[in-house]
């Protein structure tokens, strides 16, 4: 049986969710508010944030008009 390559899901800190998007950070945190774009999540011991990985992928296909399943 073939293993299907899945990605691999990280957590994403602001500049590489700022570079994948090409939003700055005030309007990141201008979307998560108005719950257009993926909530961060407190990562290491609540003084950072991160976003997922497939949550940010997902969001950057639904800008790009592609049906996301």
């Amino acid at each position: 049986m073939l293993a299907t390559a899945q990605p691999t899901r990280r957590i994403l800190r602001l500049p590489t969710v700022k570079a994948a998007t090409g939003l700055g950070r005030t309007k990141i945190y201008d979307l998560m508010k108005e719950g257009r774009f993926p909530k961060s999540r407190r990562i290491a011991g609540a003084r950072a944030v991160g976003w997922d990985s497939g949550e940010i992928e997902v969001w950057i296909a639904e800008q790009m008009g592609e049906v996301v399943k």
